[in-house]
């Protein structure tokens, strides 16, 4: 697994497009992030689309093509310098096939913030763009708005990425070890459906999978994780950190499947560095060089996020 381009650093003053991908965004929630952005001296601009509804399917923000083609309009547009999502929810596979990915590979690298949903996007990038994204906080998400935490990390990445290369979990390592690999993941159940579908990443072989969840079942968590261990999708894996998992059953009972699922693979896994749905959640980049030390319970990257 090679390491990907790194999009530079947004400096103040930056255009920021805030898109919607996947569901929709309440408007007083959109505003909020605006003023939040806007209070790191960058220059927030919503998408045409950014408050749509889809008559039919209210949980989209509007029609795949709509959205399909604000995302596209703010990439290519070269006065763009990043593109935020508002949110996730579900909908950001319908419309990835429906971008002109050679057209953006044209447009040249820029960064790229989303979690949740935004899965299926940040796969996407890095097997067609060969990009490194942020999974972070959503321009509209609780977590940009009320979360001094998770604001400070996400600024410091876009601004500073230098001070935040280390990830420091809150829980023990559930797998001993030391692994160095390519960062990648995102949630879960965007991991095992998108298996199969153009974008996805071919496999998780010599990365380090950084992996989270939210509102699932332990039983369920173990049908996504055999998904992508009968697939192979898992096989040659340097090494696992788990995020957060937040409505996901009492922990011990979710543990407990992280080690008969994940326990026998024979890397280092480290659980609770609280990146995903949880409160103050961190921005973690995906396709940087990293390594994953289960006895010091760090993830240190090896260069800044951002360049």
């Amino acid at each position: 697994m090679k390491e990907l381009l790194r999009p530079r650093r947004l400096a103040p003053g930056a255009r920021v497009a805030v898109v919607a991908p996947s569901g929709p965004v309440p408007e007083e929630r959109l505003q909020a992030g605006l003023d939040v952005l806007r209070g790191w001296d960058l220059d927030p601009v919503p998408a045409p689309h950014v408050l749509d509804r889809h008559g039919e399917l209210g949980y989209l923000a509007g029609r795949d093509a709509d959205r399909a083609a604000d995302l596209q309009r703010a990439w290519c547009d070269p006065s763009v310098d990043a593109v935020l999502c508002a949110r996730g929810g579900y909908g950001a596979q319908r419309m990835a096939d429906l971008l002109d990915w050679d057209a953006m590979r044209e447009a040249g690298p820029k960064v790229f913030v989303g979690f949740s949903d935004i899965t299926a996007l940040h796969q996407a990038f890095a097997t067609r763009l060969g990009l490194v994204t942020l999974h972070g906080p959503a321009a509209a998400g609780v977590d940009l708005l009320k979360n001094a935490r998770a604001q400070e990390h996400l600024r410091a990445t876009l601004f500073a990425p230098e001070t935040v290369r280390t990830l420091t979990a809150a829980g023990p390592a559930l797998a001993p070890g030391r692994a160095r690999g390519i960062t990648l993941g995102g949630c879960l159940s965007l991991l095992a459906s998108d298996l199969g579908t153009p974008s996805a990443r071919p496999g998780a072989r010599g990365g380090l999978l950084l992996v989270e969840d939210v509102g699932e079942q332990p039983y369920r968590i173990d049908r996504m994780l055999t998904q992508l261990l009968r697939s192979g999708w898992l096989d040659g894996v340097a090494g696992i950190g788990l995020g957060s998992w937040s409505g996901c059953g009492p922990y011990e009972a979710l543990r407990a499947v992280f080690v008969d699922r994940l326990g026998g693979l024979g890397v280092p896994v480290v659980e609770a560095f609280g990146f995903g749905h949880g409160a103050g959640a961190p921005t973690v980049p995906f396709g940087v060089a990293a390594e994953l030390d289960a006895g010091a319970g760090t993830l240190t990257l090896d260069e800044p996020a951002l360049r």
